[in-house]
């Protein structure tokens, strides 16, 4: 297809073109495709109606594509998202019919994720968050340890969901020399094994990990899927570190083991984000919080810009795309509680 015939929407916003596109990444764009809209500006319906007959793909943060607009998009081959998620505003069922790729960008954010959980893993079980507030109100106990503290040397940890950040993840603790255990019932244990991973139950990984890392895709089926009873089989002073989703945590339930002294949490994701003033995990002991910062490095955000770019040349040779990752119709039924009955709708090819 001639560059003249080929178009992408690009509407990042509220993310800049500059936060997700290194200017080599837009250049290669550009000779793949004329850009459309490509401002750091909201893109108005009005303007995506009128761009979407000619559009070959869209680039956009929950692009809203509901099946009128994409049967208005005959050319149409690819929507890549760039908030890291599948979101409901694409009617994925249309998409799968029409051979339509949707893309995430998150594989993007996986290498800053997974040295966020490391750090926050770092600093709970040697205490250093409280040290230094200890040396601040010049309390401190020179050369001492605090209760709890640990190493992660040689720990066992445990991993609730081993995709993409728990991967980049098992290779920063390789040093470490942990055992790595893995409950992620969307994968085989071949696959577990082969990324470093021992196949567990979730009882059997709760009740024996020293740290456990909750890194799971959000699902209706898994919401609070780490509840009360499994907090409680925790080992006295293991650490729970929620870098992925609140959604997977008993909140309620984390928060009130920790204050009580049972265990230990690190949380960069909370159930309401910003969570109100007199929230109990505010002021609750034996937590490390980071307000959803994981992967708030905007200079590292250019991965995304990269990525795309990748699989948009791809696309335009006539191969698929292979670097970002692709919505599957079995994921998205169980990840989206609406999409089932939208994709069983559909009967056409």
């Amino acid at each position: 297809m001639p560059t003249t015939r080929r178009k992408v929407i690009v509407a990042p916003y509220p993310r800049t073109m500059r936060e997700i596109f290194a200017d080599e990444d837009l250049e290669r764009l550009g000779e793949i495709a004329e850009l459309v809209w490509a401002r750091d500006e909201a893109l108005p319906a009005q303007a995506l109606d009128a761009a979407l007959p000619d559009a070959w793909a869209v680039i956009g943060l929950d692009p809203a594509l509901d099946a009128a607009r994409l049967r208005a998009a005959p050319e149409l081959r690819a929507i890549i998202e760039v908030g890291g998620h599948f979101p409901s505003t694409i009617d994925y069922a249309e998409c799968f019919a029409r051979g339509i790729r949707v893309l995430s960008c998150a594989p993007a954010f996986a290498k800053q994720v997974a040295e966020m959980a490391l750090g926050m893993t770092l600093a709970s079980c040697r205490g250093m968050i409280e040290a230094h507030l200890a040396v601040q109100a010049g309390r401190e106990e020179w050369q001492g340890d605090l209760r709890g503290d640990f190493s992660l040397f040689g720990q066992r940890v445990g991993f609730v969901g081993f995709g993409a950040i728990a991967r980049e993840l098992v290779t920063l603790l390789a040093p470490f020399g942990c055992s790595i255990d893995v409950f992620d019932p969307w994968l085989t244990r071949s696959v577990i094994e082969g990324a470093g991973g021992r196949p567990s139950s979730l009882e059997a990984l709760m009740s024996q990990s020293r740290v456990v890392f909750v890194l799971a895709t959000p699902t209706p089926e898994n919401r609070g899927l780490i509840g009360r009873k499994l907090i409680a089989t925790m080992p006295q002073d293991a650490l729970l570190v929620v870098i992925s989703r609140a959604h997977l945590v008993d909140f309620d339930a984390v928060v009130e083991a920790a204050d009580a002294g049972r265990i230990r949490a690190a949380i960069d994701v909370f159930p309401t984000e910003p969570m109100p003033a007199t929230a109990p995990v505010r002021a609750a002991a034996n937590l490390l919080l980071s307000p959803h910062r994981a992967a708030s490095i905007r200079r590292e955000r250019q991965a995304i810009g990269r990525m795309a770019v990748d699989d948009l040349e791809l696309m335009a040779r006539g191969l698929p795309p292979l670097v970002l990752q692709v919505a599957q119709p079995e994921a998205i039924r169980r990840r989206l509680a609406d999409a089932p009955a939208a994709l069983d709708e559909k009967t056409r090819a």
